[in-house]
């Protein structure tokens, strides 16, 4: 006569961190009393603004019993018993003693290759564990966790067949918690499919979310996956039914990720400042909205934002560049070159850093300083041309034309004739008293400025009636 005894059967809550390994850490065990998953889970990532894993919430034990021709071997009793309080090491020889020899065979040891598939997990023998799963699979292929567990496993190891056992599942009564287990199989197949069968990998998280209308998990999956195939309208519908089912970082930064997109500026600061205003501390959301602030005008409430980032983020090495950059942009001058200097003093052979620490010299009229930077810069990158035109520049205003004249040449190099670097050659010649090469340039600015230089274009013509021959 069979015989039931009680085996706990772990269903852990799923969890979508944003990318697979996480769900495929957690596992579905059998010891006989509550506890709690002691493997780690993998987290994942996002830029632009990144999507955060969600931090995994404690598992859920659910005890159910399961149908046993004969008396367990006091082994298996054992050992479950161990896995309860984590011991592995302890429970793993106990597990082989049940299996060693025929014992192996018998379709009736499919919960001990199931609890051996567990521990070995947890001893991170991931081999073994795969192993032992489909040892369990193969002695009953009708059990939905050992099908679960032994996908999950091979997700974690690239190997395409994990969604054909994730598939089975799917098709396969739960233990318990029928629709929570069964949303967890859905969710774990549409990560695999993600990148090979999008539109499936859709379906399966829709089914998800029929299972668990209160999970803002399936939603938030497949938002970010809508968001990565550029179908945008349908992410921020994902991304809004999240939102309804609860607060979610992860939804508000993806509705941020869209609106920035779209150029909805607006929206995407609206979204980051609730995101900010419930976590004061990520620093990802300050820099995001502190960027976003700035592309809408706000400059100092763009500078607030990410120099709150910057002191949250310290090794984030590309803040303190763009906090100088904006600095800049919002004619802070004094405060671009002390931060310039800040960033030259770690790497002093960036050209770029000292062409943009002469610019905000010559904002404040210090064209001595800003010409040495700017000779610093096409040293360190001869080809730099932009950096020749500002040299030429600083230069004329140190009066030092036959300098302004030489960069300019050299810029010619490397990019075209413009309008001031005609006014700036034929300004050079002409306190140089070369008159001809004066009146060239004079007239080649003058034909090319179109009336987009007023002030140089008054001084031209003025200087042209001085130096050209009267007819």
């Amino acid at each position: 006569m069979a015989r039931k005894f009680v085996v706990a059967r772990r269903l852990a809550v799923a969890v979508l961190a944003g990318c697979l390994p996480a769900l495929a850490g957690a596992q579905t065990a059998n010891p006989p009393a509550a506890q709690s998953d002691s493997q780690s889970q993998d987290e994942g990532s996002s830029s632009s603004v990144h999507h955060k894993p969600r931090a995994t919430p404690g598992q859920k034990v659910h005890h159910t019993t399961v149908a046993e021709e004969d008396a367990p071997p006091p082994e298996l009793a054992k050992a479950e018993a161990l896995i309860q309080k984590q011991d592995y090491a302890g429970a793993e020889p106990l597990l082989r003693k049940v299996l060693e020899g025929d014992a192996g065979n018998d379709p009736a040891n499919y919960v001990a290759w199931f609890e051996l598939g567990f521990v070995e997990n947890g001893l991170g023998k991931r081999d073994e564990s795969i192993a032992a799963y489909r040892k369990s699979v193969a002695a009953k292929p009708d059990v939905f966790e050992s099908n679960l567990n032994l996908g999950l496993q091979l997700v974690k190891t690239g190997q395409p067949e994990a969604a054909q056992y994730l598939l089975t599942a799917t098709q396969l009564k739960p233990t318990s918690h029928v629709a929570e287990g069964h949303a967890r199989a859905w969710v774990s197949l549409a990560h695999v499919l993600e990148a090979t069968k999008p539109e499936e990998a859709i379906a399966d998280y829709r089914q998800a979310a029929v299972l668990q209308p209160k999970d803002p998990e399936p939603h938030l999956a497949a938002g970010l996956l809508f968001e990565k195939q550029g179908k945008f309208a349908d992410a921020e519908s994902e991304y809004k039914q999240a939102l309804a089912l609860g607060p979610s970082s992860e939804a508000l930064t993806g509705l941020a990720n869209i609106y920035m997109r779209g150029k909805r500026l607006p929206e995407a600061e609206a979204e980051l400042k609730k995101l900010v205003a419930a976590h004061p501390e990520q620093a990802d959301a300050r820099i995001q909205l502190g960027r976003v602030l700035a592309a809408d005008g706000k400059y100092d409430e763009a500078i607030a934002e990410l120099q709150a980032g910057e002191k949250l983020a310290p090794a984030d090495v590309s803040l303190p560049r763009d906090l100088a950059d904006l600095y800049v942009i919002a004619k802070k001058y004094d405060q671009a070159e002390a931060a310039y200097r800040g960033l030259l003093a770690g790497s002093p052979n960036d050209a770029a850093l000292h062409q943009s620490l002469g610019k905000a010299l010559v904002e404040q009229k210090k064209f001595t300083e800003a010409q040495k930077e700017f000779e610093a810069a096409v040293k360190l990158k001869p080809d730099l041309g932009t950096a020749y035109g500002d040299l030429a520049f600083a230069a004329s205003e140190n009066k030092d034309y036959p300098l302004t004249l030489k960069a300019l040449d050299m810029r010619v190099k490397y990019l075209p004739e413009e309008p001031v670097t005609y006014f700036l050659r034929a300004s050079a010649y002409d306190h140089l008293r070369d008159v001809k090469r004066a009146v060239l340039n004079f007239h080649l600015f003058l034909n090319s400025a179109h009336g987009k230089y007023p002030e140089q274009e008054w001084q031209a013509k003025h200087r042209l009636i001085a130096l050209e021959p009267k007819k």
